[in-house]
């Protein structure tokens, strides 16, 4: 498996796979023919159909600023090795192709193309879950521990700078209010919530907080905003939502936070390494299935879970979003992915709950409900993966007097 640093990347939303997948593609394609007259851009599938919400067309543009670059649409037609594909081409004065390359944005940002599949530095000997318990089972130690044995103690500043990005994501989206950009003209709800929550009393103000938090990220997310993918942009609420609770109502230190950071990245590293986090390949749960999952983990990690309980909680996680589909109204990433987002956090706080009551052992293990996952995602039909012609996205989402 690779770094966890791949799971955890900072950049603008409004999509991994749609905003910084691409933009990443057309620098490494611009830094290759940086004197080309002009360039021709297509979007296909996935990418075509929800492209404009997604604001792919912009990251392309800004990325190729000062160039001309034509852009084309292609959402009838959907290219065999993933649904999110685009094609590159530096033509001359004259028109003449000079180089031309079609890539692939698998999620995450994360790009591989026709030629080579990820180009994966291994770092960690094992990639399953049931190798990774029994190694810690041996060697008395946590995952957390883990991951350092792996990734080395620098991981430790990496995570540092995580956060901090993370939390200053929740701050600012507690701050702004206003719409969101966009046809949908989506009222932002973070603040609101926070207020309201204030005036409540336990159990409901902490509930009523861990919505506020996962709200101020997604929402932030959808407005462009500098955010942390974990492990997409589209499910970027959940985890900082998550730790951000218990750094306000449990005070747990940063310290901690880290480590809760290296457990949920090592959670999201097997599901991406082992099936998928694209909703344009499996859907959305995919995406705020596996971030739940990671959420989940994380919070039975700070309750001073086991190792057993954290695989339990990150197995009902994703095990409760099986068949979510992707099906963003309009194409933008607002409805229904904030919700999900605040909804999926509440939700790890309650399979952390459950699995603290537990011993940790249970019939359905983290692996087999990751690959579940997967099959089932490639089994839904492609209008439910993110193209944004089917599920909730057949609706228009008008306000309601």
């Amino acid at each position: 498996m690779e770094s966890i640093k791949e799971i955890y990347k900072i950049g603008h939303g409004p999509s991994s796979s749609h905003t910084m997948g691409p933009k990443k593609a057309a620098a490494q394609f611009l830094s290759n023919n940086p004197g080309a007259h002009h360039y021709k851009v297509s979007f296909y599938g996935s990418l075509a159909l929800t492209g404009k919400g997604h604001l792919t067309d912009k990251a392309i543009e800004d990325t190729f600023e000062g160039k001309h670059v034509e852009i084309v649409w292609e959402p009838n037609t959907f290219l065999p090795k993933h649904p999110n594909a685009l094609k590159f081409e530096a033509l001359s004065q004259q028109s003449k192709l000079l180089d031309e390359w079609t890539a692939y944005s698998i999620g995450g940002g994360t790009i591989i193309d026709d030629f080579t599949d990820l180009k994966t530095t291994h770092i960690y000997p094992h990639q399953s879950m049931a190798e990774i318990l029994d190694w810690c089972n041996n060697n008395g130690m946590q995952f957390w521990e883990y991951v350092e044995e792996c990734e080395g103690k620098e991981i430790w500043g990496f995570l540092e700078n995580i956060w901090e990005v993370m939390a200053g994501c929740v701050k600012r989206g507690l701050k702004t209010e206003g719409m969101l950009p966009g046809q949908l003209k989506l009222p932002r709800k973070a603040s609101s919530f926070k207020m309201k929550a204030s005036n409540f009393t336990s159990p409901f103000k902490r509930r009523s907080q861990v919505f506020a938090y996962a709200l101020a990220a997604s929402e932030e997310n959808a407005a462009g905003g500098l955010i942390v993918t974990a492990p997409t942009c589209g499910a970027s609420g959940v985890l900082p939502g998550v730790l951000h609770y218990f750094r306000k109502v449990y005070r747990v230190e940063k310290e901690g936070i880290y480590k809760a950071l290296a457990t949920a990245g090592l959670i999201g590293n097997l599901v991406k390494t082992n099936a998928s986090i694209s909703g344009a390949e499996v859907g959305c749960q995919g995406e705020v299935g596996t971030a739940c999952a990671m959420a989940s983990g994380a919070a039975s990690q700070l309750m001073g879970g086991t190792i057993n309980q954290i695989e339990y909680s990150a197995e009902m996680g994703l095990e409760h979003h099986l068949g979510l589909t992707c099906d963003p109204v309009a194409g933008l990433v607002q409805i229904p992915c904030i919700e999900r987002n605040a909804f999926a956090a509440e939700r790890a706080l309650a399979h952390n709950t459950y699995s603290l009551m537990s011993d940790g052992r249970h019939r359905i293990s983290f692996d087999e409900v990751v690959d579940t996952m997967y099959k089932t995602g490639l089994d839904l039909q492609s209008k439910y993966r993110e193209t944004s012609i089917g599920g909730l996205a057949r609706f228009d989402a008008k306000p309601k007097r």
